[in-house]
C-alpha cells in the first residue's frame, strides 16, 4: 500500500506543482489574476485523478481485486496528502524565493478588481482591509501552511471520496456476481 501511496501521491504532486507553479509565474509576469481560480482548480482535478489510479490500481492488484469504502477512502486520502505537501512545499519555495512580493502584487489587485467593481466605498475598504490581513497572516510559516493546504485539500477529500464510492468491490458472495 505504502508504494501506492508514493508513486501515485508523487506523480499528482509533481504534476500540480508544476501546473500551479506555471499558472502563477504566467499570472505574475502578465499581472492579472483573472481566471486562476477556475484553471487552478480544474489543474487539481486533473492531478488528483491520479487517485483514483493509485486506489484501482492497489484494489486489482494487490488486494485480489476487492476493497471496502474505508480502505478505497484511506487510501484516496493519503495519497492526496502527499500530493498536498508537495504542492505546499512547491509554493512555498516558489513564494519565499522567486516571487516573495506575490501577495503585494495578489493584493493590489484584488483592490483594483473592488475598486472597479462599482461597489460601495464600505466594500472596497473591507477588501482593502482583507488585502491586508491577508499580506499580514501570509509572513507566519503556519499561516502561510494553513492557507496553502485549505487551497488544495478540499479537492483531495472530495475526489478521495468520489473515489472510493466509484470503487469499493465487495467479494462475490456464494454464487453471487461482485458488484462494482
Amino acid at each position: 500500500m505504502k508504494k501506492n501511496v508514493f508513486k501515485y501521491g508523487l506523480i499528482s504532486g509533481l504534476i500540480i506543482s508544476a501546473f500551479a507553479l506555471a499558472s502563477v509565474a504566467i499570472c505574475d509576469v502578465i499581472g492579472n489574476y483573472n481566471g486562476s481560480m477556475l484553471v487552478g482548480y480544474t489543474a487539481q482535478v486533473l492531478a488528483l485523478s491520479f487517485v483514483y489510479v493509485g486506489v484501482k490500481n492497489y484494489r486489482d492488484t494487490q488486494n485480489g481485486g476487492i476493497i471496502s469504502f474505508g480502505k478505497a477512502l484511506q487510501l484516496g486520502l493519503l495519497i492526496s496528502l502527499v500530493a498536498c505537501t508537495m504542492y505546499v512545499v512547491a509554493w512555498a519555495i516558489d513564494y519565499n524565493f522567486f516571487i516573495p512580493d506575490f501577495m503585494d502584487k495578489y493584493s493590489a489587485h484584488i483592490i483594483k478588481e473592488a475598486q472597479q467593481s462599482g461597489k460601495s466605498a464600505a466594500y472596497i475598504s473591507a477588501q482593502v482591509a482583507q488585502a491586508a490581513q491577508m499580506k499580514d497572516l501570509y509572513k507566519n510559516p503556519i499561516w502561510f501552511t494553513l492557507f496553502t493546504y485549505l487551497e488544495i485539500v478540499p479537492t483531495g477529500l472530495i475526489v478521495s471520496l468520489i473515489v472510493a464510492l466509484l470503487l469499493k468491490k465487495k467479494a462475490a458472495d456464494e454464487g453471487q456476481v461482485a458488484t462494482a
